[in-house]
């Protein structure tokens, strides 16, 4: 596959350019999580190269990978040879084009407080949960607790932003997904697991009897979430990043993920509950402007004020990935962790 001219973000439009001089393609078009209409996202030919012009998302970077058609039907998708910028993630390597103004969170760069790091494996209900824990060398009691914990680490450097002194000292306990999509699933099992077996379990890891602060995103803040309603009272806060919260108003290509309509069922009580909350907490979310789960986190963000939570909703100019969850841990992380541990 031969490189071609990389692409370009102007103020409102994007082009993309694959050379194809052998005319080895059938079809080229953009695979993107962005929100763009699909209709929208096929190359055409033009010379020697397949080129797509089409309107910027409501963004400041974009992941994308290329699908190219062959003449026998098969199909096949590539990072763009023609752009060097790559972007990790857990399925693999995506594309990424960023808009002229866009900058990493200057966070990054700091340097580290000291720290020790630790392997864990708690036993619970569900089978063995394994963790990593960040412990500073500062003595503390704060507790920060996230789901998908070592993709958080790996992919939007949770454990550098624990460490860069925008936050007070405290130990980051990195919990592994397991079986994600049934544990994170508004599971009713692993709710009880995590605030009966796991939460006692960090607690005693870390020589601390103060109530964590939560943390998730996508499915894992919907467990969150699913958790603290069931036991209210035993977190001291949720840090909620693009929740899988599925409506069906908006949700309904989702109908096949195996456990939507357990997640319905929560999602959609949550949002028309007017009951005061039992125990009212502070619960900062974040969403992406150009994502789907975009309007069923503002539904939830204003229903959990309306129960009297302390909630607010951050968005962020990128859609449903790692790199946009980091770039949102400051300034809306850092505000949560500051209120409850001041």
């Amino acid at each position: 596959m031969e490189r071609a001219e990389g692409p370009e973000w102007d103020s409102d439009a994007l082009m993309f350019r694959l050379a194809d001089p052998g005319r080895g393609f059938a079809a080229v078009r953009l695979l993107q999580w962005a929100g763009m209409p699909a209709e929208r996202t096929w190359f055409t030919h033009e010379g020697d190269d397949w080129v797509l012009r089409v309107p910027a998302p409501p963004a400041h970077r974009l992941e994308y990978l290329l699908e190219v058609r062959h003449p026998d039907g098969g199909t096949q998708s590539v990072c763009d040879p023609g752009n060097p910028l790559r972007v990790p993630g857990v399925f693999g390597d995506k594309s990424v084009l960023h808009r002229p103004d866009y900058a990493p969170p200057p966070w990054l760069s700091t340097v580290e407080d000291a720290h020790t790091w630790r392997e864990a494996a708690f036993r619970s209900h569900v089978g063995p949960v394994t963790a990593r824990i960040r412990s500073p060398e500062a003595p503390t009691t704060h507790v920060l607790v996230a789901h998908d914990g070592p993709e958080y680490d790996t992919y939007a450097a949770l454990g550098r932003y624990s460490g860069s002194g925008l936050v007070p000292p405290h130990h980051l306990v990195l919990l592994a997904p397991g079986d994600r999509n049934e544990w994170y699933s508004a599971s009713p099992v692993y709710a009880r697991t995590l605030v009966g077996d796991l939460l006692p379990a960090i607690a005693a890891a870390v020589g601390s009897d103060e109530r964590p602060v939560g943390m998730g995103a996508s499915l894992g803040a919907l467990a969150m979430l699913h958790a603290h309603a069931r036991r209210p009272g035993r977190f001291a806060a949720l840090f909620l990043q693009s929740g899988s919260f599925f409506l069906p108003r908006y949700d309904r290509h989702e109908s096949n993920f195996p456990r939507y309509l357990r997640i319905v069922r929560f999602a959609g009580a949550v949002v028309r509950d007017r009951r005061p909350a039992a125990a009212p907490i502070p619960i900062a979310l974040t969403t992406g402007t150009a994502e789907e789960n975009r309007q069923n986190n503002r539904d939830v963000a204003r229903a959990l004020a309306a129960q009297g939570h302390d909630a607010t909703l951050t968005e962020v100019a990128d859609a449903h990935n790692f790199v946009a969850w980091r770039d949102a841990f400051d300034p809306a992380l850092t505000d949560l962790l500051r209120k409850v541990w001041a």
